[in-house]
């Protein structure tokens, strides 16, 4: 979980945030469903119920915007521009999931994010390929010179075989 909070010494502080913001701007054009709840009394996200309610909100996201510490967006068809000024923002990268914590109500949490997950496609073409391996795990670096991009990729036995298997001969 990526942690950004207001009026914290936390020296990532500055960095959770601008990973966040460049989350929240990726979001644009994308489905997204908006929930708010109730924090319980413990304020544990895994104790909410997150099942779909009533005024549970889904709808393509326009202009997601991060200005200061705010949030702004739009909804498809409308004008009115909307924000939120979060007191903290809790990203979970893994389930594309933000969840904010609204300064005027403290008592509320809103989850924001995709059904499914985005993958970020990094894409090299005619790559410089090295390979080595150790005693269990083969490395594969796929380099591109012109773009000075390197994946790096960690493969286990089974995943090593598993390539081989699907490369043609």
């Amino acid at each position: 979980m990526i942690i950004w909070q207001q009026n914290t010494s936390d020296p990532n502080n500055p960095d959770n945030l601008a990973i966040i913001k460049q989350w929240w701007a990726n979001l644009k054009g994308k489905e997204i469903a908006f929930a708010q709840r109730l924090l319980g009394e413990t304020g544990n996200l895994k104790e909410i119920d997150w099942e779909p309610q009533k005024f549970d909100e889904n709808f393509a996201i326009v202009a997601p915007e991060i200005r200061g510490i705010t949030l702004y967006w739009q909804k498809p068809d409308s004008e009115r521009e909307r924000n939120l000024t979060p007191y903290k923002l809790a990203l979970d990268i893994t389930a594309q999931k933000l969840y904010v914590y609204p300064q005027t109500q403290q008592q509320v949490v809103i989850r924001v994010g995709t059904e499914e997950i985005i993958y970020q496609t990094v894409e090299i073409e005619d790559p410089l390929i090295v390979g080595t391996s150790t005693q269990d795990k083969y490395v594969l670096l796929l380099r591109d010179r012109q773009k000075q991009v390197q994946v790096k990729i960690t493969l286990g036995s089974e995943s090593l075989a598993l390539l081989k298997k699907s490369l043609p001969e």
